[in-house]
């Protein structure tokens, strides 16, 4: 059983990146940009209602405030600081969530920010933080990365630690995200996408950039928004799964 979780609502203004519409027909989640990466008002309003209709489950992507960089760039935000604009970005979406008839059901760092919350305690526990002052103490599920300091924090407060894990995306031996100025950081042959999303789910394993195997169980499978023909290859990661026996779920 795995859950299947995309990055949308990845545009601004005039500026559209992620096909919403197809990719709600396909995953059991959707991570919904909150402005500072991507994202406007009218665009979160959208993606929640188009979810709402369709039974997808709705989570914040919150990030660094970081919009000409795609909330790629890491930032050193103090920890109070970075805590509030976490609960600014879930407290932003949840009023357009409800609007449609549903509401903010768990929290996703973006870029930069998922990727630091991997190593540094100090901006996983802001970003914990925040998610307990925009929706007290009992907080949200949150996403991170298998191992990671995020997880281990929203653990440490009684938050479900929801483990993820990435078919597009290229693993060091240690387990963690190749950075994506690096070659070979993105996989872009679908083939072999599909076949990593199978391998993932039944094998709770995957081969790291230098060959090597190293164990991965998660529970969610983020196929990236932004990667062109992503609807397309969604359906065919789900269609993949189903094949293999594996039931495709939002998380508990």
């Amino acid at each position: 059983m795995i859950d299947l979780n995309a990055d949308l609502g990845e545009g601004f203004g005039r500026w559209t990146l992620t096909d919403d519409e197809a990719l709600l027909s396909v995953v059991t989640s959707a991570n919904v940009a909150c402005g500072f990466h991507a994202g406007d008002p009218s665009i979160m309003r959208r993606v929640c209602e188009l979810a709402a209709e369709r039974g997808v489950r709705i989570g914040a992507q919150v990030s660094y405030r970081d919009l000409a960089g795609f909330g790629r760039r890491s930032m050193d935000v103090p920890a109070g600081e970075l805590a509030d604009e976490v609960a600014y970005q879930i407290g932003a979406l949840e009023v357009f969530a409800r609007a449609a008839g549903s509401k903010v059901s768990y929290v996703k760092p973006h870029g930069a920010l998922y990727n630091r919350t991997v190593h540094d305690a100090d901006q996983a526990g802001a970003v914990i933080s925040g998610v307990r002052l925009a929706v007290g103490a009992d907080g949200l599920p949150v996403l991170g990365l298998p191992g990671s300091l995020l997880l281990s924090a929203a653990e440490e407060v009684g938050l479900t630690a929801v483990p993820e894990a990435f078919a597009d995306r290229a693993y060091t031996p240690a387990g963690t995200l190749v950075p994506r100025g690096e070659p070979g950081a993105v996989l872009h042959d679908p083939d072999a996408v599909v076949a990593r999303a199978v391998g993932m789910a039944t094998g709770g394993a995957v081969t790291a950039a230098d060959g090597s195997p190293v164990a991965l169980r998660a529970r969610s499978l983020c196929l990236h928004g932004d990667t062109p023909g992503a609807a397309g290859l969604a359906l065919r990661v789900r269609e993949a799964l189903g094949t293999a026996g594996v039931r495709v779920e939002a998380f508990a």
